[in-house]
């Protein structure tokens, strides 16, 4: 094969495929990109065996068409400290040549045909939304999941739960100690409702597909199979296999009555937490809200680190309610929200957990600390 390729294109389609791309350990071919160029342009196919991608490479001219192995960390190198603006790549089973106005590097070459297959979007029954919709959605609930590696858990925290009902697509991120909950519409092509289902979609296939989402106006599509899930935007499929196991009951675990609801500034809120942070210590990470007249009190006090004290205006008559919050979760959750978001905290108790809410399609719910 021989395409001339734009290298800030290239590069940018080497670095969003390369989420895919598989450790020498797993299989060593598999550490490779794969590229397909014909008459409608480049595709680069990249899979670990559990996620896979073919992405469009757009602006390419195909001179010779054919298929080619690319080593994917070279590759990326290459292209990110190339000065030129085009470059030439040349391949064949024997190696491949990349060629600019001031470089030129050749790399050993293999058979493409030793690349796994990846899988196109073939399904003629599908779900779809605007992918500004679905970023939105995903960025207000990805961040809940579970992060650490090999943690075990009797449910599958490592994803976010997928659900579609009565023409509504609802994602849902939890770690045990927070779920983060995030509704938007969606149309179905001759797909089924999915409640009741278990479609849990990891966190790494979430990332990569959050960043193909730029243009907010392109339709997503996207199956939900027994096992996998397949997602098609204008430039890319993406497939991934599931997260194993249960999910939690998330209906079990929003609160269906606080007796105290309370309107906050989204902004001042965000500062005073930010500022009480600052004493928390590593260990304990730990801030008490007090909720009293008039007035949300937020105290935070380590041993090595001293101590803080803000107070920020609330719309409160009752009684004072002290409870504790690991503050990084109020933060994080706030970050994804826009600065003119209104929001609201229902509470029952201080160990009760606590109900965070901006408009009706959106909520969070915290465990407190003991």
């Amino acid at each position: 094969m021989k395409a001339i390729c734009p290298r800030e294109g290239l590069l940018s389609a080497c670095q969003i495929a390369g989420a895919a791309v598989a450790s020498r350990e797993v299989k060593p071919i598999l550490s490779n990109l794969k590229a397909v160029a014909g008459p409608n342009g480049c595709t680069l196919l990249a899979t670990d065996l559990d996620l896979s991608i073919r992405l469009e490479v757009r602006s390419v001219r195909v001179e010779e068409a054919g298929e080619a192995i690319l080593p994917a960390s070279r590759l990326t190198a290459i292209l990110r400290e190339s000065t030129d603006e085009e470059l030439t790549l040349e391949a064949s089973a024997d190696a491949t040549q990349i060629r600019g106005q001031f470089n030129e590097f050749e790399m050993p070459g293999e058979d493409p045909a030793n690349f796994p297959d990846v899988p196109s979007f073939a399904d003629d029954k599908y779900h779809e939304l605007q992918a500004g919709a679905l970023r939105d959605l995903i960025r207000k609930t990805v961040f809940a999941v579970d992060k650490k590696e090999g943690s075990h858990h009797r449910y599958a925290l490592h994803g976010v739960l997928w659900e579609v009902a009565d023409g509504r697509l609802k994602l849902v991120g939890t770690d045990g100690r927070r779920l983060a909950l995030c509704a938007g519409a969606c149309t179905s092509q001759g797909a089924a409702d999915t409640k009741g289902q278990t479609h849990v979609v990891p966190t790494k296939a979430m990332g990569l597909l959050e960043r193909l989402l730029q243009d907010a106006g392109e339709v997503v599509r996207f199956s939900l199979r027994p096992n996998e899930a397949v997602f098609k935007t204008e430039r890319a499929t993406i497939t991934t296999r599931l997260v194993e196991g249960r999910f939690p009951n998330y209906r079990d675990v929003v609160p269906e009555k606080h007796p105290i609801k309370i309107a906050l500034d989204l902004l001042r809120f965000q500062t005073a937490v930010r500022q009480a942070k600052i004493m928390t210590e590593d260990e304990s990470k730990r801030v008490t809200f007090t909720f009293g007249k008039k007035k949300l009190t937020l105290n935070a006090q380590g041993a090595d680190t001293g101590r803080a004290k803000v107070e920020l205006p609330i719309e409160y008559e009752g009684k004072d309610l002290s409870i504790n919050f690991d503050p990084e979760f109020l933060i994080e959750m706030v970050r994804v929200l826009p600065s003119d978001a209104a929001l609201t905290v229902e509470l029952a108790d201080k160990d009760k957990p606590a109900l965070f809410k901006s408009g009706p399609d959106y909520l969070y719910v915290v465990v407190p600390l003991t």
